[in-house]
């Protein structure tokens, strides 16, 4: 039996998830998106937005109907899942640039049908020419312009090189027909949805207007595209070609290359031809953890999230969740105290391994968990001291999605631009966002205040190191077998969110469409507030926290946690699409 207070957070949402976004989903997005599919599977596509999709076969959900599309069909041709997960993360690269990307840089998480485990680190790097005191203008001073919105922003994009080196290493069909529909799409085009064209024209209005190539490239002679509107990608479409031709060195090096590095030296970015050829993905052991008898696999630095997922379960392993029922208040405090010091200790300790020791084996430890467990006061919130540490600011622009093939085998990724649309600055020539992810770096020794700087030492702006993430791509097994595979986009909230998703179909036996549905909390350190979702708490429970010392703030949504999960009775895939985006879709065969 689920607790009371679950069907209390139902009946919460149940006019906006039940009632106004399957009218929106099944309405104007939905059908745009069924009509104009380049070339649709025979496969199970999605429309309940109460019960997932069941696929006896191959899953794949992700932010475009058109990705999970593609990659269902090369799980239906016999590809595996990283085929899958390749094919859909270059159809993203097309269908969702807001996130999508082959200029920007991620994580791979797998687990084979053995049990075995693995993890494809391509996020990006600081160019060689980077330095800790990098972000501080002529006159000494800090600049956020310099750090987020510049062509010194971007780092050394690691996308093309990841998903080459996971089909170098476990990709079962030939890497040309895998790139191929993504050529396709951007080549004769696809009708954008209400969502994207929205997207577009606040990219084009707003800080893609500065860059000559993104206005081009995303609007119709300066004026934004409406829904509809037949997007064609030409020139994007030739570099993805050279992609599929030449492999790795269809994008590192010669005409894609020689185009990027163009751009910076036109407009003063530091990315030159030996950043591009010097970088490599990383295969990296992952993060394991168990909670109540299940395995927990995630990312391992230089992403937090994976230490941060752990830690956080293994301080709540030592409460009865399920008797303080979801999402009340006794639940929502014991989550934020966990959060609390999660958040602390990612800021504290974690950066990318090649540069710092990170005391992983500590953090995640079920007695470093324990003495954290015997702070916590359940009556009384706790204080986040900006003496402590502080946060800094981290995108919530980035795409996840999952994939599991007919065999067993799990693939989560996700991958960023940083931002909404990355720096917005599109490369003449070559038709693709660059990312902005040099702004997860720390802005520079000692730059630590109240209002969210960070100026520690581990995460600071060196050559060739990759920048701190929270990206959180998990999969859960139990007993030897699979059971889940999780992930979101959504900045510094993405570990919660992966958290809460675990928790739902663990705790409060939720299917994973309602564990992906569930409204969600958000606490990071500091700022120190909880953020909960509108319609996720009655007032009756904000008061409560209040009177506990919490500081709420109930307001918009958090993250896309587009999830599978296996059915224990029978081996079915079922794909859940997060509601909080229309255009997502899980696709079965």
């Amino acid at each position: 039996m689920r607790p009371t207070n679950y069907k209390i957070m139902i009946n919460c949402r149940r006019f906006f998830v039940f009632v106004i976004l399957p009218v929106l989903w099944l309405g104007t997005a939905g059908l745009t998106s069924f009509e104009l599919l380049p070339s649709l599977s025979s496969g199970v596509i999605q429309t309940d937005t109460i019960q997932p999709v069941r696929a006896p076969h191959g899953m794949v959900v992700s932010a475009s109907i058109h990705a999970s599309t593609v990659g269902s069909d090369v799980l239906a041709a016999g590809g595996n899942a990283v085929d899958a997960a390749i094919a859909t993360g270059f159809a993203l690269a097309v269908t969702h640039p807001a996130a999508g990307n082959i200029g920007g840089g991620g994580f791979m998480v797998i687990r084979f049908p053995d049990g075995t485990t693995t993890a494809i680190d391509f996020r990006e790097k600081a160019p060689m020419a980077a330095h800790p005191d990098m972000w501080l203008d002529d006159s000494g001073e800090y600049s956020r312009t310099m750090h987020h919105n510049s062509h010194m922003a971007v780092g050394v994009p690691g996308t093309v090189a990841g998903f080459w080196k996971a089909h170098r290493l476990y990709g079962s069909r030939d890497w040309k027909r895998l790139v191929s529909p993504a050529v396709e799409l951007a080549g004769d085009g696809f009708n954008i949805t209400e969502r994207l064209a929205g997207g577009l024209r606040r990219l084009v209005e707003g800080r893609g207007a500065a860059y000559e190539g993104t206005v081009a490239y995303f609007s119709a002679n300066g004026s934004p595209l409406n829904p509809g509107h037949r997007l064609v990608q030409s020139d994007l479409s030739r570099t993805l070609e050279r992609i599929a031709n030449k492999g790795r060195d269809g994008f590192y090096k010669g005409e894609t290359a020689r185009l990027l590095t163009a751009e910076m030296k036109r407009e003063g970015g530091i990315i030159t031809a030996e950043d591009l050829s010097l970088y490599r993905a990383k295969e990296r052991t992952p993060m394991k953890g168990t909670y109540r008898g299940y395995e927990i696999i995630s990312m391992p630095p230089p992403s937090s999230g994976g230490i941060a997922l752990i830690e956080m379960l293994n301080i709540l392993e030592g409460y009865d969740l399920r008797s303080m029922g979801h999402n009340s208040s006794d639940y929502i405090s014991h989550l934020t105290e966990a959060m609390r010091r999660a958040y602390r200790d990612r800021a504290r300790f974690v950066a990318d391994p090649d540069f710092v020791d990170v005391p992983v084996h500590r953090l995640t430890s079920k007695a470093y968990a324990e003495s954290l467990r015997s702070e916590i006061d359940p009556l009384k919130a706790s204080i986040s001291e900006p003496s402590d540490i502080t946060e800094a600011y981290e995108s919530k622009e980035t795409t996840h999605y999952s994939v599991v093939d007919s065999d067993g085998m799990a693939v989560s990724v996700t991958y960023t631009l940083e931002y909404g649309y990355g720096s917005a600055i599109t490369v003449p020539g070559a038709g693709f966002l660059l990312n902005n992810e040099m702004g997860d770096f720390n802005p520079g020794l000692g730059l630590t205040n109240a209002d969210g700087l960070i100026g520690t030492v581990p995460n600071l702006a060196r050559p060739e190191q990759r920048m701190l993430s929270s990206m959180t791509p998990s999969i859960v097994a139990k007993d030897g077998e699979l059971v889940a595979v999780v992930g979101s986009p959504g900045g510094r909230a993405i570990i919660n969110i992966v958290l809460q998703v675990i928790l739902n179909f663990v705790e409060f036996e939720m299917n994973i469409q309602e564990a992906v549905n569930a409204a969600r909390i958000h606490h990071q350190w500091l700022p120190d507030y909880v953020r909960i979702e509108e319609g996720g708490v009655t007032a009756a429970t904000v008061t409560k926290l209040e009177n506990q010392g919490y500081k709420i703030s109930v307001r918009g949504e958090q993250g896309r946690a587009n999830s599978i999960m296996i059915d224990p009775d029978n081996g079915d895939r079922l794909g859940a699409a997060d509601l909080r985006n229309v255009d997502a879709r899980a696709v079965g065969n």
